[in-house]
């Protein structure tokens, strides 16, 4: 008898509450697992509870940003099964640099990317 698999996880990582709702329900009908943090701290801690196999990561956030997050949590060497998309309304050279020389696998700009489309950015990076 087939062992059913595991839905893959997302966390979440968003600073706006009502952006994380939307994307908590696309989600979560999309069938997968979900967990929010509203900034880097948090998502830290939730991380280290959930174990996510993909991280949606905003970078512009209040007490610890995106990319101190991808610092601290450390994709390389600690997590390197972790998927990461940066879902982030700044175009930036920099920062998309940063994000993803600390790992990241995708950097979405969120008007360039509708919920049909942001979930099938993260079915290709969990594939």
């Amino acid at each position: 008898m087939a062992q059913k698999s595991r839905k893959k996880s997302i966390l979440i990582v968003e600073d706006e509450p009502e952006l994380a709702e939307v994307y908590l329900t696309l989600l979560t009908q999309g069938g997968y697992e979900t967990a929010v943090a509203h900034n880097g701290k948090e998502a830290l801690e939730v991380a280290s509870a959930h174990q996510p196999d993909l991280i949606l990561l905003d970078l512009r956030m209040p007490v610890m940003d995106g990319v101190e997050f991808l610092k601290q949590y450390d994709l390389k060497g600690k997590h390197p099964d972790v998927k990461v998309v940066v879902f982030s309304n700044y175009d930036l050279q920099d920062e998309i640099d940063d994000a993803y020389s600390l790992g990241a696998d995708r950097y979405v700009l969120k008007a360039w990317a509708s919920p049909r489309e942001l979930l099938q950015i993260i079915k290709d990076s969990l594939a």
